[in-house]
């Protein structure tokens, strides 16, 4: 569907004006649909997020400050996921020996087999989970890509 079908118009003040609208619509639902696959297994997406991100740096643990940093919403409370996630006992939280104030975290049994889970029954990371091609998927990230650089 394009996008001035999905907003009932067609008056947008410039082109670059309307791929940002069309940005930020296809953000919020591809959210949605990524909300709901995973409302079925008690994760919302952040949680999914943290999960992933501890999954990519098993068995090494991370601190919060790299996973904050390595999240989808900068604006996430990382401790709070965090936290919810222990209460699941998806992930393990513990104090440095040597420097009592770094925590570590890592991702338990648990939380890998949650996320097995959800690779093998749900198509979030399967091939044309976007209804695109490869090639077209590649110049999509590589257009975003651009978009976020820094002038």
């Amino acid at each position: 569907m394009k996008i001035e079908e999905a907003l009932k118009t067609n008056k947008f003040k410039s082109d670059q004006h309307k791929a940002m609208i069309n940005i930020m619509f296809t953000a919020s639902w591809l959210r949605s649909k990524v909300v709901c696959k995973l409302k079925s297994y008690g994760v919302s997406q952040e949680q999914y997020n943290v999960l992933r991100i501890l999954r990519g740096s098993y068995p090494n643990p991370l601190c919060a400050k790299d996973i904050a940093d390595r999240m989808i919403d900068k604006n996430s409370n990382t401790t709070r996921i965090m936290d919810k996630l222990i209460i699941k006992k998806y992930v393990n939280k513990w104090r440095g020996k040597i420097d009592r104030r770094e925590v570590n975290i890592t991702i338990t049994e648990a939380g890998l087999e949650l996320l097995k889970e959800i690779d093998e029954i749900e198509a979030i990371d399967q091939p044309n989970y976007l209804n695109l091609s490869d090639t077209e998927a590649v110049l999509l990230s590589t257009l975003l890509d651009k978009l976020r650089e820094e002038k």
